[in-house]
């Protein structure tokens, strides 16, 4: 009941407060009159933190109104004759709008902490009633070991953070020192020579940004859960066939062995994020295996529901040390950081085979190199 007649106050307040206040300004001087916009401004922000944003519209509609009828000449007319009164008749209603708007966003955050203080306080009370009872108490050690483990979490969420910006600041240091350095013509004049190596140098760390921010918004895309997914039946073959034709435009020598009736299956899964999974565990084999030795795909299906893709390649292979390690953000096989590569693709593949509710792993092997092994559920035929 107390709610309503409030409302009603605030609501007569937002109708009647702007045509009380040009009743006023009408009767005092000219300098007076100049000054309307912050009476009018008052009167908005003041509906605004009792009431909210609507009545504080209403408020600044009629305000406009009331504004040009009696202040903006020609007076008595709605009509505006010179543009800087239509300017500034703009500008008081964008003003009152915004002073609106804040002060709602004032209110709304008002009555937000006047709620969180309820909560704290039945809270407090619970708490009490809580140590009168030994049960009751033991819940209230739990929710206390939860809390413990969200701490936990957003500590580590912190850290993983920090981690990340150090990471990407190291990463762009490098290719934009180069870019900088080149992009200098320096002391002396270069030669053509020297100025096409500078310009094939510039591409190269170029392109090398671009790989590291597009991956970069993958990693986003992955782990803020925001990943969208067109699932249709894919052939397994013809993702492989293009994803190898997309390695051999970078690395021409590079050979990719596979089976085309053996992979022969469809697959549940999104035809580019598939192409995607291919593409990085391609481009790791091939930064990895000696030259003249090929990438070698098998498709089988050795689990009811689930195609199993094996891509290996006849490098060095993943310490058994480092075969969890492999799939985090930034990570490198080689510790000095020469593979190349943004360090993004192997924590890429696992985002992405893990939203087609796949998994991804290294497989135990006798010989030489790394057998990345990944899963997809098989799409079944219509009934």
């Amino acid at each position: 009941m107390k709610t309503r007649w409030v409302d009603a106050v605030i609501w007569s307040l937002a109708i009647a407060g702007p045509a009380v206040v040009t009743a006023a300004l009408v009767e005092l001087s000219h300098q007076a009159q100049r000054d309307y916009i912050f009476f009018y401004l008052a009167l908005v922000a003041v509906v605004a933190v009792f009431r909210g944003l609507w009545p504080a519209l209403v408020c600044a509609g009629l305000s406009f109104l009331l504004v040009d009828y009696f202040f903006v000449p020609p007076v008595d007319t709605f009509t505006i004759a010179d543009e800087e009164d239509l300017v500034n008749l703009t500008a008081f209603l964008a003003t009152a709008i915004g002073v609106g708007l804040l002060a709602s966003r004032r209110r709304n955050a008002l009555l937000q902490a006047q709620a969180l203080a309820r909560q704290l306080k039945q809270a407090n009370t619970e708490l009490i009633r809580l140590n009168k009872e030994q049960a009751e108490a033991a819940q209230a050690a739990l929710r206390l070991a939860r809390s413990e483990q969200q701490i936990q979490a957003l500590q580590e969420t912190d850290r993983l953070r920090r981690e990340l910006l150090a990471n990407v600041s190291h990463e762009l240091r490098t290719p934009l020192g180069t870019i900088l350095t080149e992009s200098t013509a320096g002391d002396r004049p270069r030669t053509p020579a020297e100025n096409t190596a500078a310009l094939h140098t510039i591409a190269a760390e170029a392109r090398r940004l671009n790989a590291l921010v597009a991956d970069m918004l993958d990693v986003t895309t992955i782990e803020g859960g925001a990943l969208e997914l067109d699932l249709v039946p894919v052939d397994v073959s013809d993702a492989i066939e293009s994803a190898a034709e997309r390695l051999h435009h970078v690395s021409p020598d590079r050979e990719v062995e596979w089976n085309r009736e053996q992979a022969h299956v469809e697959a549940l899964a999104d035809w580019d994020r598939l192409g995607q999974v291919f593409d990085n565990l391609l481009s790791n084999a091939d930064r990895f295996a000696p030259r003249g030795t090929p990438i070698e795909i098998s498709v089988a299906s050795e689990q009811a529901g689930l195609v199993t893709v094996r891509v290996r390649d006849h490098g060095p292979g993943v310490p058994n040390e480092l075969r969890e390690r492999i799939f985090e953000r930034f990570f490198r096989g080689s510790s000095d950081g020469s593979s190349g590569g943004t360090g993004l693709g192997l924590a890429i593949v696992r985002g992405l085979v893990e939203a087609h509710a796949g998994s991804v792993a290294i497989d135990e092997g006798e010989e030489r190199g790394a057998v990345f092994r990944f899963t997809l559920p098989e799409a079944r035929p219509a009934a």
